[in-house]
């Protein structure tokens, strides 16, 4: 495919944005070269925290571009629940990961009529998809191939269309290699990019616990019963494998109670009544001994100053808050009572 013959002002690129600051520099890098440059990210459901969306919309004001971000939670899934090149040292799929983001970077590139995608990966700085074959491999894999540049490390990979149609020249790209950080962020202030995250805190998938849950819920409830829904209730609140049909979820604060309670259909919720404590959800159809199990689970976690029992408030799946619900007492569980960490699902 050859796009000669177009002068530089029509010449369009996609720059992926992850919020970071090496994905921020290769979309300025491009823009500051001449080549009009729209930023595009995929929505993320494994984001290691909420601030990630106003990141990219930070990095992309920045620079100066246009954001386009998508919602592509349900083909995402679908790449965790099966990946072809397998898991990293968590349940984080990396390299198909990248491949679907870039197929989606691509599918935008042709609607925005645009020639080629930008990316900010560096050479060896990722263990699993940043070394040279895995570089190579998501190039082809996505059916970008040589549309696809990586302005941070261009000089040490072969030359792509942007390079030889003479879009952008060789000392408007870098020759990056590792995981420093030193030079992206000389670049950044050379570039007037002063607010961006520090590393880490990246994919949630490669976090341990985390990866021990779903881990246990593909096991228990199978890949393909693993929604949206169900990989969001992962991230909050301790979990509880009671036997190979109930688990239980405490909150651990009120931000994970008020989560819980918007991630309860489904599921039963119990709340602690005259007392201050977690919102549980229970998973699975207990029987009236398991719902009493979990309820002094939950009690365990209630503030109250000795083991005096705790009556709890349940609602059944299908009920509306305005149904009065069930009333359970339980009297909590001992913290040293060795089935808690038994139960608990952990690394």
């Amino acid at each position: 495919m050859s796009f000669s013959g177009f002068p530089s002002s029509k010449i369009k690129a996609i720059a992926l944005l992850s919020g970071g600051l090496d994905s921020t520099i290769a979309a300025a890098l491009i823009k500051r070269a001449g080549i009009d440059t729209v930023g595009f990210t995929v929505h993320h459901l494994f984001g290691g925290d909420c601030k990630r969306t106003p990141q990219i919309k930070a990095a992309a004001s920045a620079v100066g571009i246009r954001l386009i971000i998508r919602d592509l939670s349900e083909g995402q899934l679908e790449v965790v629940r099966r990946p072809r090149y397998g898991y990293g040292a968590g349940m984080n799929p990396c390299i198909d990961c990248r491949i679907f983001m870039l197929k989606a970077a691509k599918q935008v590139m042709a609607e925005e009529g645009a020639q080629f995608v930008v990316t900010g990966e560096v050479l060896g700085q990722r263990p699993m998809s940043q070394h040279y074959r895995a570089l190579m491999q998501a190039a082809e894999e996505s059916g970008l191939e040589d549309l696809l540049l990586r302005p941070l490390s261009a000089n040490l990979l072969p030359d792509t269309l942007p390079v030889k149609e003479g879009w952008l020249e060789r000392e408007d790209l870098l020759s990056l290699c590792g995981r420093g950080r030193r030079e992206q962020m000389a670049l950044a202030e050379e570039l007037g990019i002063v607010d961006y995250p520090s590393p880490g805190g990246g994919c949630i998938l490669v976090e341990k616990a985390y990866s021990a849950r779903l881990r246990d819920a593909f096991a228990h409830h199978g890949k393909d019963a693993v929604g949206v829904n169900e990989f969001l209730l992962l991230r909050y609140g301790r979990h509880f494998r009671l036997s190979d049909r109930i688990k239980v979820i405490v909150g651990r604060d009120e931000a994970e109670n008020e989560a819980l309670c918007n991630l309860a259909p489904g599921r039963i919720l119990i709340e602690p009544l005259g007392v201050m404590g977690p919102t549980t959800l229970i998973e699975g159809d207990p029987v009236d001994d398991e719902l009493g199990l979990a309820a002094a689970l939950a009690a365990r976690y209630c503030d109250h100053s000795d083991d005096s029992h705790v009556s709890f408030r349940l609602l059944r799946p299908g009920a509306g808050e305005e149904t009065a619900g069930e009333t359970i007492i339980a009297t909590p569980l001992s913290a040293d009572d060795p089935r808690i960490s038994s139960w608990r699902i952990s690394p």
